[in-house]
């Protein structure tokens, strides 16, 4: 027998099923008729054995009903031995979530037992129904609700056994559904088990991810079900630098539907909310009138839109989905992603620029394949101009207009037109170089080895966004807040320096650009050594050996190396322009450089004349590489490390 079917038919067996039973169990409150309680008990480790673990699955058990139409049943079981206080602490609370509006769910029951199946406690101590917890300052108005328990009796060598079904009533979107399963819940997962259950006519989209095992598929009585199951999957071992998916087996399920499809469903309920009243021409009219250009108006109507207007996430039922008119919004004086994008596109329509819609996800990872609208959790802007495309997030009313928020580059988006056509669409990414952040020191050095000069640190692309963050408080700081700020700056260069002229920039202004300087003196940069000085190098080193060390310990590479995770797609400049006195000559440091697909990394040392000049850059990469790359990353982090100098010599 292959080792897979091996597999499988063992976990089957501890669940109390076989191939042949062709029907998905119905979990009731009364149990689950698949599923031998007592020989998933047995189950249970020596805590010795797994010191390392706080808990262990030795249950994870899915069972999912899907109809055409959208509607059907999740039914989850998780038994879960719990090895240390740290534990019982964390599985003593469970929450459980689901959509008042849509879905209703049950409790079948939470028990906790001893190892050899005695009951310690039959049922929740507490039960409790509440909206999800929200921050204000990200208010979130939602017919999301939990349900809440808190269990007695849990301690280390007891079992937490607990079973919830979540029934869908009516679909966000007709006939779209979307689940997925991990094989892979980060710790020893004793049996592991999903069953989905279609009709026999229905042909789902199925995406799996890694598995080592062949799933089950048996038809009867005009239903097709599906099993995946696996006996004792261990614990992940992490390797640093890898993808987040690139670990463990999962899949997902998607239903038979086309991108057209959503696009089509949205344009409809879109349709007929981008009028706008006389209150709004007026305030639009207002907006645009120091507008010399065309491009000059977009870009005020964009920063009225994104900062005048306060962000509240409204998800109440269909509002979650159908956008309010631009009279609410202006109203209200705020609004959710699809609000803010839909006021935008109605204002630019009566300036007589196309507009359209686009889905996304906010955190990305659309999986392409799968079309479905449970993928899509936000909405931005696209505006045609001139034969060229320009994406607008309206909630970041930080970043400039022409500009994307990072975590939206090269991701997904699903552009809708109004007659429901649509364009599935690649958003566009900013290269490293764009993405960028200088630092550049300029001055020079007494005899007596104090700096006077000047300190200035810019930021463009992604690595603007933190600057901008931070200036972007309405109240400006006052001359103590200031005086603080500047000798903080000076002395984080050199010890004892007095700082003067600091020179800020407003976050809220997107024409701005994101600098912030001071100009030092008094600064100690270089010590007497006995007839030559020794000057502290005021640049970040990147050497890594201690890294570098931690990576080779762990011996040959696994998994697939993310160069995000390594340095990213973005640029580091540092750079000392010095002028040094008189006759001082300084003993250089070899300059290094070196490249590889992960990045670029170069450090010149140079001395012109009087002039001293140290430059530090370092470039990366964004993708994935295979672990055969693995030597190409460790000798380049070598040799990038080779240039660890944090003094150099001058000589009277």
């Amino acid at each position: 027998m292959p080792r897979t079917t091996l597999s499988l038919a063992i976990a089957l067996a501890a669940l109390g099923a076989s191939s042949a039973d062709a029907q998905a169990p119905r979990v009731t409150p009364a149990g689950d008729p698949s599923v031998k309680s007592d020989s998933i008990y047995a189950l249970a480790v020596k805590p010795a054995d797994y010191a390392d673990q706080p808990y262990v699955y030795l249950l994870d058990d899915g069972i999912v009903t899907l109809e055409a139409d959208g509607t059907g049943t999740r039914t989850y079981r998780q038994i879960v031995q719990i090895l240390t206080p740290e534990a019982a602490e964390q599985w003593g609370e469970r929450s459980f979530g689901y959509s008042t509006d849509r879905e209703k769910l049950t409790l079948n029951w939470a028990r906790v037992l001893r190892p050899d199946g005695s009951v310690i406690s039959e049922k929740p101590v507490h039960e409790q129904e509440s909206l999800a917890p929200v921050a204000m300052e990200a208010p979130v108005y939602s017919d999301e609700k939990l349900h809440r328990i808190s269990l007695g009796g849990i301690a280390p060598g007891t079992i937490v056994d607990y079973s919830y079904t979540v029934q869908t009533l009516k679909p966000i979107i007709p006939r779209d559904f979307l689940t997925s399963w991990s094989v892979v819940t980060g710790r020893l997962t004793r049996r592991s088990r999903l069953i989905v259950d279609v009709p026999e006519s229905l042909k789902p989209r199925i995406e799996e991810h890694h598995l080592s095992f062949a799933r089950t598929e048996v038809t009867t009585g005009g239903r097709r079900i599906y099993t995946w199951a696996r006996t004792d999957v261990p614990k992940p071992e992490l390797e640093p630098l890898a993808p987040d998916s690139s670990y463990g087996e999962s899949l997902v399920i998607a239903a038979p539907i086309k991108w057209s499809d959503i696009a089509q469903w949205y344009a409809g309920l879109a349709q007929g909310r981008y009028a706008l009243t006389p209150q709004i021409e007026q305030a639009l009219a207002k907006t645009v009138a120091g507008s010399k250009t065309l491009d000059d108006s977009i870009r005020a109507v964009h920063r009225w839109v994104a900062q005048d207007f306060r962000y509240v996430s409204l998800s109440l039922g269909i509002a979650g989905f159908q956008p309010h008119a631009p009279s609410e919004v202006f109203a209200n004086n705020y609004g959710d992603c699809k609000d803010k994008a839909t006021f935008f596109v109605a204002l630019m329509k009566r300036m007589g620029v196309t507009a359209y819609p686009v889905l996304l996800s906010s955190s990305g990872g659309v999986l392409r394949t799968l079309p479905s609208g449970h993928q899509f959790d936000h909405m931005i802007a696209a505006v045609d101009r001139n034969g060229r495309r320009t994406y607008v997030d309206l909630t970041a009313d930080i970043v400039p207009f022409g500009a994307l928020p990072p975590q939206e580059q090269g991701e997904f988006g699903l552009v809708v037109h109004p007659d429901g056509k649509s364009e599935e669409i690649t958003f566009p990414s900013d290269p490293s170089a764009a993405n960028k952040t200088e630092m550049h020191l300029v001055g020079s050095l007494t005899p007596d080895g104090l700096f006077a000069g000047k300190w200035t640190r810019m930021a463009s692309g992604a690595q603007q966004y933190s600057m901008r963050a931070s200036m972007s408080k309405s109240t400006k700081p006052d001359s103590t807040a200031r005086a603080r700020t500047t000798l903080a700056i000076a002395n984080a260069i050199f010890e004892g320096s007095a700082g003067d002229s600091l020179q800020l920039f407003d976050g809220r202004d997107l024409t701005a650009e994101p600098k912030i300087s001071v100009l030092i003196k008094h600064g100690k940069a270089a010590s007497d050594a006995g007839g030559t000085e020794i000057l502290t190098i005021p640049l970040t080193s990147f050497a890594v050996a201690n890294f570098i060390a931690s990576l080779e310990a762990r011996g040959a590479r696994k998994a697939p190396i993310a160069s995000a995770k390594v340095w990213g797609p973005r640029t580091d400049i540092q750079e000392l322009r010095l002028t040094l006195p008189a006759g001082w000559k300084a003993k250089l440091p070899p300059n290094d450089s070196t490249t590889s697909v992960f990045g670029t990394y170069v450090a010149s040392y140079s001395q012109t004349g009087q002039e001293l000049h140290i430059q530090r850059r370092l470039t990366g990469t964004d993708g994935v590489e295979p672990a055969t790359k693995y030597t190409e990353l460790l000798d380049w982090m070598k040799q990038m490390s080779k240039d660890d100098a944090k003094y150099v010599i001058l000589e009277h």
